[in-house]
């Protein structure tokens, strides 16, 4: 398990919206992906997801098995907040697969496989 940071979600209300503020603070560019958006960055990459208002970024950790990390954040008191999931069609091989995750404390953070 590797544990560096993998990549970086921000839930937004409006992608359109949320692409304008970052892109012009940060001078982020910005790719379609299914309802939101990829996030080119010059260091780590990051998605944007709409109908999400109020919500922190996420940080995803990088594992090399998915499921096994799954398993341990479950016997160390934490849990996994949604199904395992794949990006879309046409960008899973480049994106790999994912999940949300809370602590024992209820803190969120994403567990991140990198295509093989």
């Amino acid at each position: 398990m590797d544990g560096s940071v993998s990549f970086f979600e921000l839930g937004v209300d409006d992608t359109d919206k949320a692409r304008a503020f970052y892109g012009r603070l940060f001078g982020w560019t910005f790719g379609d992906a299914g309802n939101g958006a990829s996030i080119k960055t010059p260091n780590i990459p990051g998605g944007l997801h709409g109908g999400d208002p109020g919500v922190g970024p996420y940080l995803f950790f990088r594992v090399s098995d998915l499921s096994s990390a799954l398993d341990q954040v479950r016997e160390l008191g934490g849990q996994g907040v949604e199904e395992v999931s794949e990006a879309d069609e046409g960008t899973t091989s480049e994106f790999g697969r994912f999940v949300l995750c809370t602590d024992d404390q209820g803190s969120k953070f994403g567990l991140h496989q990198p295509p093989a």
